[in-house]
């Protein structure tokens, strides 16, 4: 066994730097959910979640890490016109793994309500009231046109919360520089099979199932 440890360390430190990284990168994996996928019924239905973790997060997944496999191979090769041609798929599946993985602990069965504490001090502050905020998010989300997100994100610059739509799985803070707080995820696949194609019902729904507690632990990660 030390023998073979010792053969791959050689042959790890023979390789390029780029086919080293390769070589000893850890793959990108489905994060477990933190409840099960029936804990967040009535609002969000338990096929729902297992279908949008368990088939269309895992998709994400899957491709990002076969993308960047992909990826590090042509940078070995030195082979710029692949590497762009790989950027949309890493922008597109790359953005679903980090825009699902925030959405699941964005939620939970003891969420809804309103937030408390800083954080409802800062959306009084940007926003005016909770009620005003809640509006103008639902207002943005439901107006993604096709697919994609509607973001909470605060502003570095300028020490503000702010709202953004963004489409498809474009990922906040890679696009906007905003550092994502709470997503609302508009692709029918979050939905349909419950609210059909009245997003305006699942908008509606989902406020019942919104983690505070996570969104507030984001900001103060944020503004630290």
């Amino acid at each position: 066994m030390l023998n073979r440890v010792g053969h791959l360390r050689r042959c790890v430190s023979n390789i390029s730097p780029v086919l080293r990284v390769l070589a000893c990168r850890q793959k990108h994996t489905l994060p477990d959910l933190p409840y099960d996928y029936g804990a967040l019924e009535p609002h969000i239905s338990a096929e729902i979640m297992q279908l949008h973790h368990s088939k269309h997060h895992a998709t994400y997944v899957n491709n990002l890490n076969i993308t960047e496999e992909k990826y590090a191979e042509s940078m070995a090769k030195g082979d710029v016109t692949t590497q762009v041609a790989l950027q949309p798929a890493l922008r597109f599946n790359g953005g679903g793994h980090i825009n699902h993985s925030i959405f699941w602990t964005n939620l939970s069965p003891n969420g809804g309500g309103e937030p408390a504490g800083a954080l409802m001090e800062t959306i009084k502050q940007d926003f005016g009231s909770f009620e005003k905020f809640k509006e103008t998010m639902t207002a943005i989300s439901v107006g993604v046109q096709g697919s994609g997100w509607g973001w909470l994100g605060y502003n570095k610059n300028s020490g503000r919360l702010q709202l953004a739509a963004a489409s498809n799985q474009d990922p906040l803070q890679g696009t906007t520089g905003l550092i994502p707080l709470l997503g609302i995820d508009v692709w029918e696949h979050a939905y349909y099979l419950q609210y059909k194609n009245v997003r305006g019902d699942y908008l509606k729904a989902i406020w019942n199932v919104i983690n505070w507690e996570n969104v507030g632990e984001r900001l103060k990660a944020a503004t630290k």
